[in-house]
């Protein structure tokens, strides 16, 4: 069992239990790609989460309150992101919304949760920009939350395993076209230059692209030793396929 997801949960159903929204069972929505490039990941993310709700539930809920989920595909699509959102705010009356994997998908969402003063919380969606949409001084509070390491984090982390760990000088960035890979693409930037490193060559792509003979080539000719990325699987594993 999750102890953080459970956690989340329990936190959120007891913040629900002075909700205008109160109701015989506290309907918490869960929003991510079920479909998709991204599915691996919002799958697993939702099956943790009805493993948390069915182990409180079984306790009896909390506060003598069930938790009722109510699951929706944003299928990794921005719009729909937004379509998702708006419907659980205005039509389920959720009191808080888990999920959220894809830093686009979020960043085009969240402010609906950030109008209705409902919380979201993130369960990836990475990018720096995440959390920083709704900060003070211009916002007195913000409901926007995550539970994992943000991009810039992890991308310190890429690069001082490349540069710290194995000793490399020269990388090149292939990153994604959406925001989580371009927002990516500048956290790992940002990191190379605090060590003084510029890289040989910046390369796009897109979602669903099969060959990237062509950045793959770019990146060879500029002398590139290793290749840091931004991406999801399908993607990554066409860059892998292409560096055989």
């Amino acid at each position: 069992m999750n102890m953080k997801i459970k956690s989340i949960v329990t936190a959120l159903v007891l913040a629900a239990s002075c909700s205008a929204f109160a109701a015989d069972t506290v309907k918490i929505g869960v929003s991510g790609p079920y479909t998709g490039g991204s599915s691996p990941m919002g799958v697993s993310m939702r099956d943790g989460v009805r493993l948390a709700a069915a182990e409180i539930n079984a306790k009896g809920g909390v506060l003598g309150r069930k938790i009722e989920l109510v699951e929706r595909d944003d299928e990794a699509k921005n719009e729909r992101g937004v379509q998702v959102s708006q419907e659980l705010i205005n039509k389920e009356r959720v009191v808080a919304t888990l999920g959220y994997i894809n830093t686009g998908v979020s960043l085009a969402s969240q402010r609906f949760y950030q109008e209705a003063k409902i919380p979201v919380i993130n369960n990836v969606a990475t990018g720096t920009a995440v959390t920083h949409q709704f900060l003070p001084p211009q916002y007195a509070d913000n409901y926007v939350f995550r539970t994992s390491a943000s991009d810039t984090i992890q991308s310190a982390m890429i690069v001082r395993e490349a540069v710290d760990g194995r000793k490399f000088t020269k990388v090149a960035i292939l990153a994604d076209s959406t925001n989580y890979g371009q927002l990516g693409r500048e956290d790992l930037e940002k990191a190379l230059a605090a060590k003084n490193i510029k890289p040989v060559a910046v390369e796009k792509f897109n979602i669903k692209d099969v060959d990237m003979t062509a950045q793959l080539l770019k990146a060879k000719e500029a002398g590139a030793q290793a290749i840091l990325t931004y991406g999801i699987g399908p993607e990554l594993a066409q860059i892998a396929n292409g560096m055989e």
